[in-house]
Formats: C-alpha cells, structure tokens, sequence
C-alpha cells in the first residue's frame, strides 16, 4: 500500500448499533433507532470538528449512524432498512479512503445467526465497489466496538481494524471511537496494510462479572496498552462476549493488529490463554441475592440510600424493561407498604398505564394494571393503586448534548403507595443519572433518589453516578431476558463446550486457543 501524505483523506462514518437478547420478547424496529446523518452525525465527535487536527487532516463524510437502546431482536425488516440506507450512501459517497464503523457488535436480526457479519460484508462490497479516490488498494475499514459484542471470524474477516472499550462501564466509549480513527488515519498515512490475529475463548460470561473496576477484568484490559507499546503492533483488543444471546458467535475473543504478524499471533494467544486461566476467577462486581433477600437486607440497613440492581430486566443489556416482578417484591415488604422505609423504583415501560396517568392528573388516585404485558413469563402484570405524584412529557424533555438513544424523552409518571413511589415510562428508558429522575431544569418529574431509603433500579453495575450516589447497594439476581442465572435461560444454539455451560470440558488440558492470522486486506 502506498502511503498517502500528498493529499486530504477522505473517511466515511457510519454503522449500525444494538445489544440485543435473544431471551427477551420485544422486537426492535427502525422507531427504537436514533438515526444521525449529515452534519447531526459529524458532530457527535470531538475529533470531527474544526480545529481538531484529524479535521485538519480529513474529509469526514458522514453516511448513516444508527443507535438503540438494547432490546429484542431487531425486526428483519427494521433490519434490511438500515442496512440498505448505509450502503446506499457508501455507494452515493464516491471514493474513500476508509470508513469509521462505528457499531456495538451484539445485534441480532430475526432470521439472521449472525447480523455483524452480514451487514459487515455488504458494507465492505459497497466500499470496494466506489474505490479509492487515488484508485490504488482498497478502502480501509476501522471498526469501533463495545468490549460486550462478538467477534466471529467471518465478521472480522472484511475489517482491516478492530478496536473496543477498555473500561465497563463504558467511560472510555468516545475515546474508543476516536482510537479507531486515528489507528485508520495512521495506517493510511503510513501506506501499512495491517496483519490481524484473531481468535475465539470459549467463556462466555456477563458484563456484571466482567466489570473493568475488579480484577482479573481490571488486570486483562490494563494490558493491552503494554501490548500495544511493542514494536510491529498497533492495537490489541478483548472482547467478553455477549451473554444473553443465543448464537454460535457468542463467546470471548481477542485480536491483536500490527505489522508483525507472527509477534500479533503471539500476543493475541497470550491474551486468549490469560483470559481462559481467569475465567473461574470473575465474580459479581457487587454483592447478590434474590430480590426478596437484597429487599429485606436494604429495609434493615441503616446506609441510605441504598441501591438494588433489578438486573434480570435491564434495558441497558437488552431487556424488556416491563417486568413488575421487583415492583411485586418491594411491596410484599412491611415497613414499605407502610411507609416507614421509602423507596423509589424507576422505568416499568408500560404505556397505557401511564396515558391512564395524564388522565387522571396528579392527585388523582388510579388502579393501573402495570408491567408485563411485553415479557409476560414472570409474573404478568402487577395490580397497581396509588396516588399519582408527578407527570412529565417527553416534549418537556432535552436530548443530551452527547446524543446517543439512551436519552430519547419519554412520557414519565410516578405514582406512590405506602413508601413506594413507582416511575413508569411510555417506552423503555434507563435511570442512570440524577437527570433520569429529576428531569431538566426547566420542569420534570422532580424526584431525587437520594432523598429515599431505597432506589430499586433497573441496571445490571452501577453507572458511575449511581455507583458515587450509593451508600451500600445490592446485585438482585432477578429473572427476565438478561437474566445473570445464565444456566437457567436455555441457550442452545451457541458453540459447546462453552463455560460455564461446561465446567469440566477441558479437564485434560485447555482449548486450541491458536490465533487464525488474516492476511492484509490490500486487494
């Protein structure tokens, strides 16, 4: 490949975004997605924007960046018109010298076992049919992923860079996006043509057992800077997997970029085999229990508050986010139901009951019928009768500046009884911040957690705002489609032996864990 130092870049931006759980009943579709093109899509980076000196150095073209909330899995059709917009405007954008593939990497596509790869290869068709516009190679791709999405081989296949998140949670998300592109700018500059060394770990393990903030997690991604600092490498990158679908791909993987591809092979075995030697060794980032045992040793605490992770029904890993099971277990409690302990409990997704809501008013009392009517295998609805307290409509609402389909406005409204008071939304919704509760300045719900007793929320680890605000808190292991009991959601599909589903398959030593190296995409 010959460098490229005599002329501007031109780099597209685009991809296609979701975590979803096969285990859980709702259907994603194009309305669940916060679509972002021209200059919306540009500036959702820093790096894009003048003054910036990869501005100075490129053409960004923006194409179609996609992003959802997790969830079921996406309908075919939501599916194919996404994948035909983006490549369309790949097709519409003329010559590039690459493409920031901005994506999560765990989406799942009704009729599809493995949806990255589907729409990665149709993607990497579009981009090597408009060329480059020198008309020498072909386009680059530099993937930015979550460190939760899958990494089979035919996916990684069409990608020349491969990076992903070195913190869970997430706080290094954007920083991760802007690696890729510079990994890809430095690549084209250079005229390098980068080896990769793939391969797979046969564990699949969830997010809350995984977390960056304990080890071995904390240990394993400390490494891949140490790795990347040796000579003939460029990038060096562990994903956990995916835990809650149920898809051959679904298990950790490792690939490690560079020039070097015998010192890349290297490394990522290094890495695969350090992770298969831990994988006894994670354990839950909190403390757990059923919902009954987390709710009776919260009442009798005396640090306040004191937050419970509902993390069987966690929209932020895909879940359906209507179960009132944990809404049923808060109630069943004495000193709640009476109000001697108060608790707060946000974002049952049921949107007729809160339409009954803004009928009613605040002060009026209201019998709702709340929750499971999307995942009705837990429990069902839950009988609901309290005093409407505080209303907000997703028009009173402002879209953080950092964008993203986490902070779509909702209709919310809370609703008390006894010490209760229940948050529901009109579509699913996570509480991460104080902002979630509270609303904006000018006018929302007004309801801050850290006023009650308790603050039971729909999350699997604490985000960082809710972990700074939590005076003790509590992991429930409660069911639902990202149930953390992975044993007992049935998986079958994925490729076995797989631990933890097999605890003693390698008894007699471990996995083939050699890494398969892909030549250079230099065309």
């Amino acid at each position: 490949m010959t460098p490229t130092t005599n002329r501007r870049l031109r780099i597209g931006i685009g991809g296609i975004g979701i975590e979803s759980s096969t285990f859980c009943p709702h259907r994603s579709t194009t309305d669940d997605f916060r679509q972002t093109r021209g200059q919306d899509l540009l500036d959702r980076y820093t790096w894009t924007r003048p003054g910036s000196d990869l501005a100075a150095a490129v053409e960004w073209v923006p194409l179609l960046h996609a992003t959802s909330l997790p969830g079921g899995p996406v309908e075919a059709a939501s599916y194919l018109t996404l994948k035909d917009e983006l490549v369309t405007r790949i097709r519409r954008a003329g010559p590039l010298d690459g493409l920031v593939y901005d994506i999560h990497g765990a989406m799942s596509v009704v009729g599809l076992t493995d949806a990255e790869a589907d729409l990665t290869e149709a993607v990497r068709a579009a981009l090597d049919s408009v060329g480059t516009p020198d008309g020498t190679g072909r386009p680059m791709i530099s993937a930015a992923m979550d460190l939760h999405g899958n990494v089979s081989r035919r996916f990684a296949e069409p990608v020349d860079l491969l990076t992903t998140h070195r913190l869970a949670p997430h706080e290094d998300a954007w920083e991760t996006r802007e690696r890729a592109a510079r990994n890809l700018v430095r690549c084209l500059r250079d005229g390098v043509r980068p080896h990769r060394a793939w391969v797979q770990v046969p564990v699949l393990l969830p997010g809350e057992k995984t977390s960056t903030r304990l080890e071995p997690a904390k240990s394993l991604y400390a490494s891949l800077a140490e790795i990347e600092k040796l000579p003939g490498i460029l990038d060096a990158a562990l994903w956990v997997g995916y835990a809650w679908a149920d898809e051959p791909r679904c298990k950790a993987a490792v690939v490690v970029t560079g020039e070097d591809a015998g010192l890349a092979a290297a490394e990522a075995e290094k890495l695969a085999r350090r992770y298969w030697d831990a994988r006894r060794d994670f354990v839950f980032v909190g403390p757990t229990g059923s919902a009954e045992e987390c709710v009776e040793r919260a009442v009798v605490s005396s640090r306040r508050p004191f937050l419970i992770s509902d993390s069987g029904d966690n929209p932020t890993a895909g879940g359906a986010g209507d179960l009132a099971y944990m809404l049923g277990k808060l109630l069943e409690n004495d000193a709640i139901r009476s109000g001697r302990v108060t608790a707060v409990h946000p974002g049952i997704t049921d949107p007729a009951a809160v339409a009954r809501c803004f009928e009613a008013g605040v002060g009026a009392e209201v019998t709702l019928s709340v929750g499971g009517k999307v995942d009705a295998h837990h429990g069902g609805p839950y009988e609901l009768t309290g005093t409407v307290v505080a209303l907000q409509h997703a028009t009173d609402q402002k879209d953080r500046a950092e964008g993203g389909a986490y902070d779509r406005g909702v209709d919310m409204a809370a609703v008390r009884t006894g010490g209760l008071t229940v948050i529901l939304v009109e579509r699913r919704k996570p509480f991460h911040t104080l902002a979630d509760f509270m609303g904006p300045r000018d006018g929302g719900l007004g309801i801050d957690p850290r006023t009650y007793d308790i603050v039971a929320v729909k999350i699997g680890y604490l985000e960082p705002e809710l972990y700074d605000m939590a005076a003790d808190w509590l992991l429930a292991l409660t069911p639902g489609g990202v149930d953390q009991d992975l044993l007992r959601l049935g998986h079958h599909r994925v490729e076995r032996p797989l631990y933890p589903f097999d605890e003693d398959a390698y008894a007699g030593g471990g996995p083939d864990l050699t890494a398969v190296r892909l030549a250079p995409l230099d065309g």
